[in-house]
């Protein structure tokens, strides 16, 4: 079994010796939850709009799956956090954008607060490498 650290230039790297943003273990990628933070951790954001802000999250999402050797259609999973759940079809419109034929699973949850009071989005994310049709990441779909 193996684990490595992913990274992307344009996603910013937490403070050390706190979290990792994005593992790989022996083909699952594990993503943290992502928010419209900057890179650099200095709190700006982009935009804040629950579209907007999906759209950032989920295009980090998108550089990390492809830094680890995969895409978005290899997202099994995410679970999104909304500061208002009546933000839910901004979220679905930015999520389809992003994904194409069998979507992810998906859970999304209402919560009181994000970690910084203009933050309305948070998604994490679970793939497997290969799991995209087509793919050649060592997957074998033979009976």
């Amino acid at each position: 079994m193996s684990k490595r650290r992913i990274t992307h230039p344009q996603v910013g790297e937490p403070p050390e010796d706190t979290w990792s943003n994005c593992l790989v273990i022996d083909g699952h990628v594990y993503i943290a939850g992502m928010t419209a933070r900057g890179k650099d951790f200095d709190g700006a954001i982009g935009s804040t709009d629950a579209y907007g802000q999906a759209v950032e999250i989920f295009t980090k999402i998108k550089n990390l799956m492809e830094a680890a050797g995969g895409g978005m259609d290899d997202v099994v999973k995410v679970l999104i956090y909304l500061t208002d759940i009546n933000d839910r079809d901004a979220v679905w419109k930015a999520r389809r954008e992003f994904f194409t034929g069998n979507y992810p699973v998906s859970t999304l949850i209402e919560v009181s607060k994000l970690v910084r009071p203009e933050l309305c989005v948070e998604i994490e994310a679970v793939g497997m490498l290969g799991a995209a049709p087509g793919s050649s990441y060592g997957i074998d779909d033979s009976p």
